[in-house]
């Protein structure tokens, strides 16, 4: 269960922001399956592409709102 501390919630869309070391990270929205539990500063949560269906764990700090707001139903 996520707890407060976590800014996104299961089923928004988000984008990755690449930083230097993020390589090839594929562009798009992305949907947050779940936050992952952790004491960091920086959370972390796993999502899925839109478009292509890969799932990886990212930072909340590589991650920001989908600039359309749009959600899952």
């Amino acid at each position: 269960m996520a707890t407060p501390l976590h800014r996104f919630r299961t089923g928004e869309r988000i984008e990755l922001v690449a930083g230097k070391m993020d390589g090839n990270l594929p562009r798009g929205l992305f949907t947050v399956l779940r936050p992952l539990p952790n004491d960091q500063m920086d959370r972390e949560y796993r999502v899925r592409h839109t478009q292509d269906g890969h799932e990886r764990v990212v930072r909340e700090s590589q991650m920001r709102a989908d600039p359309f707001g749009k959600q899952l139903p």
